[in-house]
């Protein structure tokens, strides 16, 4: 396929970011590597922060079709672990285009590229929500994995090659999972299992065909509500008054 002047500003503007970062990404430097006119990129892109979401689109493709070719085993939570590595191995590898898509969020704004992100984290939530081993809504636990995993990630490119912890990835990893899910449904306590069927049956409930919009939309209020106070119960994220705070 021939070589688009679209694909030659993306290409352009890429390298730029991977030898100087954002900030080397300028107009007039984006169109003198692509031997374009200025007026050329606006026209394509919109703005400069169209042509940086189309950049972050363009590097992410590679780590997005790594991701989804892993397939799925049999166990969702296993697959989770590898997904939590590619994405951890993708940002170091890549820390300008990581950076870029993650460093500095716009509130309300997601780029393309984290929302696919997202939409594969989603299937990766919902598959432990339907084998019955999430111990918290679908929601809360795609944003505890995506908040950790962005956290470990921005603070390991911040850390210089020679002095990181090569376990803290591992380590960051299996806390949010104890967090969001269970062992098998087996060896679930009796007092989580009704959280766990709560979200599985959430996670379900768009295949129920015998009710009515408004009885759909009942219940899964009533889930959600299970879900979301069992999950507080289980692991309570603010302690209101401990005993031994000092007031000020």
């Amino acid at each position: 396929m021939a070589e688009t002047t679209r694909d030659r500003i993306i290409a352009a503007a890429s390298a730029l970011l991977a030898e100087g970062g954002r900030e080397a990404i300028s107009t007039r430097a984006v169109s003198t590597a692509a031997n374009v006119q200025a007026p050329t990129i606006y026209r394509i892109f919109g703005d400069k922060s169209g042509l940086l979401d189309a950049v972050a689109g363009h590097g992410f493709q590679e780590y997005l079709r790594s991701k989804t070719s892993l397939g799925e085993s049999d166990d969702p939570v296993e697959d989770l672990r590898h997904g939590w590595d590619l994405h951890v191995g993708f940002g170091l590898a890549n820390p300008a285009l990581y950076t870029l898509i993650y460093g500095e969020p716009r509130p309300g704004i997601e780029s393309p590229a984290a929302r696919a992100a997202a939409e594969v984290l989603a299937k990766q939530v919902r598959r432990i929500a339907l084998a019955g081993r999430l111990r918290v809504s679908e929601e809360r636990a795609a944003h505890m994995i995506h908040s950790a995993g962005c956290g470990t990630t921005l603070t390991l490119i911040a850390i210089p090659e020679e002095r990181r912890d090569p376990g803290l990835s591992a380590m960051s990893r299996e806390a949010v999972i104890a967090a969001v899910t269970t062992g098998a449904p087996q060896s679930t306590p009796a007092d989580a299992q009704p959280v766990n069927r709560a979200v599985a049956l959430r996670a379900l409930l768009p295949q129920v065909t015998v009710l009515t919009d408004a009885e759909r939309t009942l219940l899964a209020e009533w889930l959600d509500r299970i879900a979301t106070a069992g999950s507080q119960k289980a692991c309570p994220l603010v302690d209101p008054e401990p005993p031994n705070r000092l007031k000020i």
